[in-house]
């Protein structure tokens, strides 16, 4: 299915500066604006004036700061203006979801995948946009998020969940839906919404680490996210966390891809009880007190624990927001987390701001639907 597509703006240059500015901190006030961009006044009115003649930005009500002089009329974006669809691809299944302007969800849509054909998952990925589409007008672009490494934001160069190698998706889904596509890595994607929109906006820099099928992790810097070349093979599951913790498949002992994933844990506790034993059964154990699975549990626990200390003592990010479909056992071990922190932290330093997002597969589409916001507004990205 083939879905209208509204022409591309705004403007590149300082009007979309202007449009970045409020899309991300509205609503906002003309004179912060100016002094966010370093503007004159008259400036601001000649770049804001055309945006909100186009409804992509209006005035909303006046507010009062306390000092004199007029109240001002802030502006803001119009959500409604542009819509997004966000998908996340994993090795069952497709996700995806309709977003506004501000990535905030309106709709959802998930189907099984039956095969990992690149041809029969494009077609069904178009089959999940016809259906998102549907309630809207327009679509102004797409963005697909998954694990696996990612060039130039359209080629999946390697994606073993999926058994992929070398394929053109963001041509393949562009040319099966009519929409402009961008592809990410999941991580960068999840990493890229909460800068924008989450929990690390206007922040200077913070961090990102998601547990579940794997370890993923997302640094921000001075407002730019750090990405390069290897993002997307996973190398912070190397990261060793017990020197007498199990083996991984690369033959590490006790790197974070060993203790703290999904697989791990759930296998560490059925090898203990001799059955199988799914993640979330694991977490239900060890919080009935099963001893094995409180161990197990535990013991991963003091891992992430090291793993927070040790990415804030390298980077002295703001905040370290923890995501992924495994991030329940940041409740479930609390207490073990803690005292990981502890060990490695120095006690002088400061309190460790972190921030636990909800885990399900809707944030990971909300990210993907950012990535093709950021395309909308700053088209150098995609």
């Amino acid at each position: 299915m083939r879905i209208a597509t509204p022409p591309w703006a705004p403007d590149v240059g300082a009007s979309r500066s202007v449009a970045l500015q409020v899309l991300i901190n509205g609503p906002i006030s003309r004179s912060d604006i100016a002094r966010k961009l370093d503007l004159s006044a008259g400036s601001l009115t000649r770049l804001s004036t055309p945006l909100i003649e186009s409804g992509l930005l209006v005035e909303v009500e006046e507010t009062a700061d306390g000092k004199a002089g007029r109240p001002s009329r802030p502006l803001d974006i119009v959500p409604d203006s542009q819509h997004f669809i966000g998908m996340k691809l994993t090795a069952d299944a497709i996700v995806g979801v309709l977003t506004d302007l501000r990535a905030n969800i309106l709709d959802s849509k998930s189907v099984s995948l039956t095969t990992r054909d690149p041809q029969a998952v494009v077609a069904l990925i178009a089959e999940v946009a016809g259906h998102l589409a549907s309630t809207v007008t327009t679509v102004t672009a797409i963005g697909v998020g998954l694990g696996g490494l990612v060039t130039e934001h359209s080629t999946v160069r390697s994606a073993p969940f999926l058994d992929w190698s070398e394929v053109p998706l963001g041509t393949m889904v562009e040319s099966a839906t009519g929409l402009p596509t961008v592809i990410e890595n999941d991580v960068v994607a999840f990493t890229e919404s909460e800068h924008w929109f989450g929990a690390g906006r206007g922040l200077d820099g913070f961090a990102v680490l998601t547990l579940g099928a794997g370890i993923g992790y997302g640094l921000v810097v001075h407002d730019n996210i750090v990405v390069d070349d290897d993002f997307g093979i996973g190398l912070v599951g190397h990261w060793p966390l017990d020197p007498f913790g199990p083996l991984c498949p690369a033959g590490h002992r006790g790197c974070a891809r060993s203790v703290l994933t999904q697989t791990a844990i759930s296998g560490a506790v059925s090898l203990a009880l001799d059955r199988t034993v799914s993640y979330e059964e694991a977490l239900d154990l060890a919080i009935a007190g099963e001893p094995a699975a409180r161990r197990v549990v535990d013991d991963a626990g003091r891992g992430l624990g090291r793993m927070i200390a040790a990415i804030a003592n390298l980077t002295s990010a703001q905040r370290i927001v923890l995501g992924g479909e495994g991030v329940r056992l940041v409740d479930v071990a609390f207490n073990a987390i803690a005292a990981g922190m502890a060990a490695d932290r120095d006690p002088r330093a400061r309190a460790i701001d972190i921030v636990t997002t909800p885990g399900d597969n809707t944030e990971w589409c909300r990210g993907a639907a950012v990535i093709a916001i950021q395309r909308y507004v700053l088209g150098h990205r995609a």
